[in-house]
């Protein structure tokens, strides 16, 4: 039975005035630029999920990735890792990169990809990633197909997916896809955990901690780690990327919890930051996790 619901959360304290505060320790690391844009010094100084290429092939140029670098400056954050969905392999430049880092010694650049389970290019990317391995810095994990579909089903038009499974098939087949991925391995990181809920269509009595906690449970015994990902708030769902009880369960049972923004243009870096900023600070959660070389370090 589906529930359609559009989540939206609060992310700060309100005064009687009905102003909205977020603790004068919290304006303390922020400023705004010349420009006008926030700038986030406190917790959010990464951007570990991004799409140079988008979703067409273009090969990395230093040309084409500096506004990337030039963007992270603007919002304030330190260390970018770009992360292009696999079946653009091709493209990833591992030479344009490091003429990249010389170019740009203050920003950390990392250099990953995004590892799903496309019907087509799915054998072919993992192959790659086992290839290249020792050359990057972070693997995304996630599921955008369906066992059997040839379109993603987080496509803006394909929320009839969801609708005809039903809600509760659909989860569950979305958690089994997720359980492949885990135990097929080469992955770092698990990417918008709770992607299956971008329709803003939900099983129903739907309880996002207990339906992902056998999920996380594997997480932490592969010693994984899952990001929070602002791209949901560009979404019908209208809600980050996992839902905050799952990011709550993770965080007690010591998974790693890392920061994206999920942009397919450089002008996305960071998009959301200041909500998510404003969100960490409301969960009490002040430590994120930093990737290098498949590491994660909090």
């Amino acid at each position: 039975m589906l529930q359609n619901k559009s989540v939206v959360q609060s992310a700060g304290n309100s005064d009687s005035a009905g102003n909205v505060g977020i603790g004068v320790s919290k304006i303390r690391t922020m400023f705004v630029s010349k420009a006008g844009s926030l700038l986030h010094l406190m917790i959010c100084k990464v951007d570990y999920h991004t799409h140079p290429q988008a979703h067409t092939l273009q090969p990395y140029t230093v040309e084409s990735l500096q506004p990337w670098i030039d963007r992270c400056r603007q919002r304030g954050i330190e260390s970018i890792a770009f992360t292009d969905h696999d079946r653009y392999s091709e493209g990833v430049g591992f030479d344009a990169i490091n003429r990249l880092r010389d170019l740009n010694r203050d920003i950390d650049i990392l250099i990953g990809i995004e590892l799903d389970n496309d019907p087509i290019t799915g054998k072919r990317g993992l192959n790659w990633v086992e290839a290249n391995w020792d050359r990057l810095d972070l693997v995304l994990g996630s599921i955008h197909y369906f066992a059997g579909e040839e379109k993603m089903f987080d496509g803006s038009d394909q929320g009839q997916q969801i609708k005809k499974k039903g809600a509760d098939r659909a989860f569950f087949e979305y958690l089994e896809q997720l359980t492949l991925l885990l135990r097929r391995g080469h992955i770092d990181c698990l990417s918008h955990l709770d992607l299956i809920k971008i329709h803003g269509l939900f099983p129903e009595n739907y309880d996002a901690e207990a339906t992902f906690e056998p999920l996380l449970d594997l997480i932490r015994k592969k010693d994984l780690a899952i990001e929070i990902n602002s791209a949901g708030w560009r979404k019908k769902v209208g809600e980050q990327y996992p839902s905050i009880g799952i990011v709550k369960r993770a965080i007690a049972l010591g998974i790693p919890i890392t920061i994206s923004s999920d942009a397919h243009s450089y002008a996305q870096v960071a998009e959301g930051y200041d909500r998510l900023e404003q969100l960490l600070a409301t969960e009490g959660i002040s430590r994120i996790a930093r990737f290098s070389k498949h590491r994660a370090v909090v």
